[in-house]
């Protein structure tokens, strides 16, 4: 046991000579990867101090050529803790920390600002502002951009921008975008839908007479209703197929040996046998009933008689 005690000590002291040390604050702007601009650096230390008077409020910028093996996040919080930013019982402070090496950045933010400065906004910052500068290989623009964005978020400015959905929740302009339904609610109302005007859609084009109206007037039900279903693209779609599929449709049916009898039928008898249901015409339009009618499908209009008139005999 008395020679475990010293070796751990050795291990612990060999680890603290790994670590990466904390930098000397020489001022608010601390680039010791050398990777900003000397007119950066200047612009960036005169905004910090303006806002620093303004506010009280002490943001620090700090890039390290490596971490070392460390991680971001307890790097950041020991110089944030060594360099006491903020001031004393306000906890005010903000730290900017960018490791290129690692590719690696942080937002460290002081106890008083979380409320303000909230996890979720600092994440915004890195991921909507710094990090597609830093991509670009801009550094002075990330860095610039990134702390514009953390004074515009304490000071109640701008608010970082929002995170774009993922790619795989964002609507597409496929064939079946719709409404937000469950495939299970979207087939049921399909079948609902498209069985209703589907069907009229048919005896419109089988009907002789009647058809046609019934072509115009399924053009607005076409138009809007598949929208429930298959979104406005799919219905769009189903709306130019109707359109020039019933026509062609009804022009092959019109030339169909029994589409031309049951149309003489109607014009002579007034109705007509087709496909199990009968035809019946009235006014010049046709109805569907099935069975067969009596009386050749005639009946009376209601009116009344006055007694007057003429008799005769031979």
């Amino acid at each position: 046991m008395k020679r475990l005690l010293p070796c751990l000590i050795g291990l612990l002291a060999a680890f603290s000579a790994l670590a990466v040390d904390v930098p000397y604050l020489s001022g608010r702007v601390v680039d010791n990867a050398e990777i900003l601009k000397a007119e950066t650096k200047r612009n960036l230390a005169a905004r910090l101090k303006a806002h620093e008077q303004e506010t009280s409020e002490q943001i620090a910028v700090l890039t390290v050529p490596s971490l070392e093996g460390e991680s971001i996040e307890s790097y950041a919080e020991q110089v944030f803790n060594t360099w006491k930013l903020g001031q004393k019982g306000k906890d005010n402070g903000v730290l900017v920390l960018v490791a290129p090496t690692e590719r690696r950045m942080r937002i460290e933010v002081g106890y008083g600002l979380e409320g303000t400065l909230t996890d979720v906004a600092a994440s915004r910052i890195v991921r909507n502002v710094m990090t597609p500068r830093f991509k670009e290989g801009n550094f002075d623009a990330g860095i610039e951009q990134g702390v514009a964005a953390v004074i515009g978020q304490l000071t109640g400015g701008a608010a970082p921008a929002a995170d774009a959905p993922p790619v795989a929740e964002r609507k597409s302009d496929s064939f079946f975008e719709g409404p937000d339904l469950p495939l299970t609610e979207r087939i049921l109302i399909g079948a609902f839908i498209f069985g209703i005007i589907g069907l009229f859609t048919v005896i419109g084009v089988l009907t002789p007479g009647m058809g046609w109206f019934l072509y115009f007037f399924l053009i607005p039900f076409w138009a809007m209703f598949p929208i429930v279903v298959v979104g406005t693209t799919g219905a769009l779609y189903l709306f130019g197929t109707y359109l020039v599929a019933f026509p062609i449709a009804k022009l092959i049916v019109s030339r169909r040996p029994w589409y031309e009898k049951a149309k003489q039928d109607i014009k002579s008898k007034g109705v007509a046998q087709i496909g199990g249901f009968t035809v019946g015409g009235r006014s010049g339009g046709s109805s569907w009933s099935s069975g067969s009618s009596s009386g050749g499908g005639f009946s009376g209009g209601g009116g009344s008689s006055g007694g007057g008139g003429s008799s005769g005999s031979w």
